[in-house]
């Protein structure tokens, strides 16, 4: 099969409800687009693997990797990116939040920009999440002295390039940050694309309350120190 112009990977914990309309709505962007999906189902131990075979079998460039053991957000991503075949790679979220279609919308700005590093950026949000990025953002300025914005926003496109010269990066939510940071180190054109974010439909995710966003939000300013440390 001849390598896609896009390799989309999208990490897979505990969403068994969503994964009907999540393949159905990959199988669609496939067919609309040179793209392949990879859904990386992520050692839920629900039923879900089972469920994603079964609903993956018709459509050929939906793919699956099966981990056997959760192996974190960055993990998941990480799984799927070594399975990539496209020239353009990225990622997106499983939970309905973030409709894999905004890939397709985000590929003409690699067309114009080949070397960009492309994120979504979300519109509409509360003013409590809006408040809680800033300071984020504050703090990302702060320790590494890049300025970013919406670092967790959704879809994420680079060219495999930019991929190829990673190292040792992180296995949790703090690799959007890795990303980020090493594009903008490189000096690479950050394009962004306004997207959608609606509320989570199912499954789990470690921002959905107060206290998750602020575990994710320590275990981000820990590396953030260690990543500093390396730079």
């Amino acid at each position: 099969m001849t390598p896609p112009r896009l390799s989309l990977v999208i990490p897979c914990y505990r969403e068994r409800l969503a994964l009907p309309d999540l393949v159905r709505r990959c199988a669609a962007l496939t067919q609309a687009a040179d793209c392949e999906v990879i859904l990386v189902e992520n050692g839920s131990g629900d039923g879900s693997a089972d469920l994603l075979t079964r609903l993956r079998a018709p459509h050929p460039r939906v793919r699956a990797v099966m981990l056997a053991e959760n192996a974190g957000y960055g993990g998941g991503i990480l799984a799927g990116l070594r399975a990539a075949r496209g020239a353009i790679l990225g990622w997106t979220h499983a939970d309905g939040q973030t409709d894999p279609a905004d890939a397709l919308r985000a590929l003409p700005l690699l067309e114009t920009a080949p070397t960009a590093f492309v994120k979504g950026r979300r519109a509409g949000r509360p003013l409590r999440d809006l408040a809680f990025t800033a300071g984020m953002s504050a703090l990302e300025l702060a320790l590494l002295g890049v300025p970013m914005w919406d670092i967790n926003a959704q879809p994420t496109l680079f060219p495999r390039g930019f991929y190829a010269g990673w190292t040792d990066p992180p296995q949790d939510f703090s690799l959007d940050l890795f990303a980020f940071v090493a594009a903008r180190r490189q000096a690479r054109p950050i394009l962004r694309l306004p997207v959608q974010f609606p509320p989570r439909a199912s499954g789990e995710g470690n921002h959905d309350t107060l206290a998750g966003r602020l575990r994710t939000s320590r275990r981000t300013a820990t590396y953030s120190v260690l990543l500093r440390r390396r730079l």
